[in-house]
Order: structure tokens, then C-alpha cells, then sequence
């Protein structure tokens, strides 16, 4: 056998560089807080906000609970990340616009790359997008703001005479300071976000987004998102984040709050392409009401390490959850993902389906929760988590939780982890596909179920990035 006939595909890292370009920060252009986390740090931020009298204490309260919490010590090893290291308030010296041909040229060029403004004029009813610590642009269409739709910034909702005392009675309600360690890190430093209240019975036919750049060496992003789906209302809202790589660490801890009322519907969809010196440490949660549903989808393909795992708390009757995610681990990465569900009321039912990747020494876990309370009668939970090596040198775990407080339920779970079927292959090339076609082809077919979840364009997105992931070099 020749030289040339032993030659194997070598599956390649993936091609970042449409994320990993970035512009050189300046004192001229940007504002940096120092590093490190003080009461005078928080205070700063807090100047630097105007925030109102109840929030500046609400910050130094979470700080306190910070500074009291041991971190995880469960998941990924995150002891190389050192928040005296971390600026956690960078802000580009503009102010939010709602003109596209206002925004500063290097920060629209940014979001050009990113694919924004075309997302926006194709198919997004309302836009917000956040550079750094703060917004610097967004926008609606004005049909959707005579349906009494807003959808701003988190900032703005806070300081309005109208929505503040709504803003106040929800804000870190669902997520409270005292849940974990990065949780109170979020009360007290966070910034940017976006808020949404969407009216009863009204029902908007096109995708809001928010996406967050964060473009910031050695910087942290906080953002807060709020959203009120009311009685009988209907939304889709989107969210993408990216950031270039850096060889220090960066921290994203935002935190996402969704209110689902009566018969109402969310569906909440997210793809995360944060570089590989990211600790993405996320905390999002949603409350359904009586016969409301909440939809989570997911995909990671991004960070160094990942703690993620939205959580829906079925208060209501006939109340629902489903969680679609897929996971991409590649060499450096270990994302430690999945969802949570609490039945706190008859006839719920939750439906979570995950699928994760490994490849290059990466390591993906799968971690679930599922709690039905002895309330929870005539419930019913449904897990399937499915996991792919695509080497020896990868790993995969799987580890869910279930407890169950009453015996008028039905719980299923299934579980499947494994490697490329040589024999697939084999086949696809034994039809005149090349080996790396054959291995790409199994694994986009073996994710197509979450990608068709997807709004159009993240699904395109995120099969050019498996088809990226999986491009063999010789």
C-alpha cells in the first residue's frame, strides 16, 4: 500500500475567523473600569449608569452575597479564572442609536461582518445590539410598536416612568443573587440587556433579536434580558453572541428572566459562538403559567469552559416546557450543559432533547434536573440526550437527575452515547463520498434535528460551522 493510500483525514479545529476579527480598543473611543471587583468598582458602574437609589444598594447587596459563596464544585474546573483579572464595565464612547448610519463606523463594520443589519431588513420584527457593556443600537419596526409591543433597552425600561416599577418588581426575581456564586457577581455588575413586554393576545409574526459582541481583552459582559409574555400573547425572540479570541480569559455571566403568563407562548432560541478563552458561566430561567408553553433552543458551539442549563418552573396547570440543544466541544473546551425542569402543578409536561458533539480531546457533559412536585399529578417528563465522539481523544458524560414526589406521573429517559459508525462510513464512501464528506454528512445529519429548529439563518450558521468543524486537513 502507498504512502498516499495510508493517508487519513485529520479532523481540523474550526475556522473561527469570521468572529476572531476585532477592533484595537482606545482610551479616545472606549471607556474601561479598572479591574478587579470593590464596592468602589460597583459604585462606578452605578455612577456610570445614573442608576436609581434602590439599585445602587441592590448591586452592593449582591456584591456582599457575592464575596460570601463558594464557587461550583461540581462541574468544569474554573479556578483559572480570577475576577481580580477582569474588567468587568467596558463601554464604547457612543450613545445608543436607533439609526444604523449613526453608529461608529469600526462598531458597524462589526455587526456587517456578523450579518445583523441583513437578518434584520430580511426577517426581525426589532433589533438591539450590544458592543461590549452597552447597547449601541436598536431598533423596531413601527407596526410592531402600534401593537403596544415594546422592546428596548434594559436601561431605558429601568428609567421609564412607565415600565421602572414593572422593571423593579421582576428584576432578579426568577435568578436571585443568593442561587450561586455568579448569579450575585450578575446583580452586582451587570449592564446592557434588553427588556420586552409583549401585550395580551398579541401575537407578533416576526422574530425580535438582541446580539451581544463582546470585543473587550480580558473584559466581562453582564447583560440582563427581561421579557413579559402576557395572557394569550405569542413572541419568538432570538439571541446570538460571538467574541474574537484573546489568550486571557473573558467572562460572560448574563442572566435571561422570561415570564410566561396565562395560555401564553415563548419560544426563545440561541446561538452562542463565544472564542475559546471564554468562561461562559449563564444563568437563564422561565416561570409558564396555566397553559402557557416556553421553548428553548440551543446550540454551543463556543467558550472554554460552560456552565449553562435554562430552567422552566411549571407553576400552571397544563403548562409546558421543551428544551432542543446541541453542543459542539472541540479541543480546549469543556461545556458542561443541559436543562432543568420543575413540575410545580398537575398536568404539566416538559420534553427535553440534546445532543452534544465531542471531538479533538473536547469534553461535553450533559447535565439535567427534572423535580415534579407530589402537586405535579398527571404530569409528564420526557428526556433523550444522544452524544457523538468523533475520536478516542474526546469524551462524553452524561448525568441527569430526576426526583419524583408522586406516583401519577409518566418519566422517560434515554440516554445514548457513541462514536462514528465505521460501517456508515464505509458505506457512504463504498457510493464515491470522500471520507471527510462521509464523516460530515453523519454528523449534520446527527444534529439536523435541533438545526431545523433554528431561525433560518442561525441554522445555516450552524451547519457551516459543523461542515468547518469537520474539514479535514492532510
Amino acid at each position: 500500500m502507498s504512502d498516499e493510500d495510508k493517508t487519513k483525514t485529520i479532523v481540523g479545529d474550526i475556522d473561527r475567523s469570521m468572529y476572531d476579527f476585532r477592533y484595537e480598543e482606545n482610551a479616545e473611543d472606549f471607556y474601561r473600569i479598572k479591574q478587579g471587583l470593590t464596592p468602589e468598582i460597583v459604585a462606578k458602574i452605578s455612577d456610570e449608569k445614573d442608576d436609581p437609589v434602590w439599585m445602587r444598594e441592590f448591586r452592593q447587596k449582591c456584591l456582599g452575597i457575592y464575596n460570601e459563596l463558594q464557587e461550583p464544585d461540581w462541574g468544569p474546573d474554573i479556578s483559572d479564572l480570577h475576577i481580580e483579572n477582569i474588567a468587568t464595565y467596558v463601554r464604547p464612547n457612543t450613545k445608543m442609536k436607533g439609526n444604523w448610519k449613526e453608529v461608529p463606523q469600526d462598531i458597524k463594520d462589526t455587526f456587517e461582518k456578523l450579518g445583523i443589519p441583513e437578518a434584520e431588513r430580511k426577517s426581525l420584527a426589532g433589533v438591539g445590539a450590544q458592543y461590549d457593556s452597552e447597547l449601541v443600537y436598536h431598533n423596531v419596526r413601527d407596526e410592531v410598536a402600534k401593537e403596544g409591543v415594546i422592546y428596548t433597552d434594559f436601561e431605558s425600561a429601568l428609567k421609564s416612568k412607565e415600565w421602572g416599577e414593572m422593571v423593579r418588581t421582576h428584576f432578579m426575581k426568577l435568578v436571585k443573587p443568593t442561587d450561586h456564586k455568579f448569579a450575585a457577581l450578575h446583580g452586582a455588575v451587570w449592564s446592557g440587556g434588553s427588556f420586552v413586554y409583549v401585550p395580551k393576545g398579541v401575537h407578533l409574526s416576526f422574530p425580535l433579536q438582541s446580539y451581544f459582541r463582546l470585543n473587550a481583552k480580558g473584559a466581562g459582559q453582564f447583560e440582563h434580558t427581561l421579557i413579559i409574555v402576557d395572557e394569550g400573547a405569542d413572541l419568538h425572540f432570538i439571541e446570538g453572541c460571538s467574541a474574537p479570541k484573546y489568550n486571557v480569559a473573558n467572562l460572560h455571566a448574563g442572566c435571561v428572566e422570561l415570564y410566561v403568563a396565562k395560555n401564553a407562548h415563548l419560544r426563545y432560541s440561541t446561538i452562542e459562538n463565544w472564542s475559546k478563552n471564554m468562561y461562559n458561566l449563564n444563568t437563564k430561567r422561565a416561570i409558564v403559567e396555566e397553559g402557557g408553553s416556553i421553548e428553548w433552543v440551543s446550540g454551543s458551539f463556543g467558550s472554554h469552559i460552560s456552565y449553562l442549563y435554562p430552567e422552566s418552573d411549571l407553576v400552571g396547570a397544563h403548562s409546558r416546557a421543551e428544551f432542543t440543544g446541541i453542543t459542539f466541544a472541540g479541543n480546549g473546551q469543556n461545556l458542561d450543559t443541559g436543562a432543568k425542569m420543575v413540575h410545580m402543578a398537575p398536568h404539566t409536561s416538559s420534553v427535553i432533547n440534546t445532543k452534544s458533539i465531542s471531538k479533538g480531546g473536547g469534553i461535553s457533559t450533559y447535565r439535567s434536573a427534572i423535580y415534579i412536585d407530589k402537586k405535579a399529578t398527571g404530569s409528564k417528563a420526557s428526556v433523550s440526550c444522544q452524544s457523538l465522539m468523533l475520536d478516542s481523544d474526546s469524551r462524553s458524560d452524561t448525568i441527569p437527575a430526576m426526583e419524583v414526589l408522586t406516583d401519577d406521573v409518566d418519566v422517560g429517559h434515554e440516554a445514548k452515547i457513541g462514536r462514528i459508525s465505521n460501517e456508515a462510513v464505509f458505506y457512504l464512501m463504498s457510493r464515491g463520498i470522500s471520507e471527510e464528506e462521509a464523516k460530515a454528512m453523519i454528523v449534520s445529519g446527527f444534529a439536523n434535528p435541533v438545526s431545523k429548529e433554528l431561525p433560518l439563518e442561525y441554522a445555516v450558521e450552524m451547519n457551516n460551522l459543523i461542515r468547518l468543524e469537520m474539514k479535514g486537513t492532510l
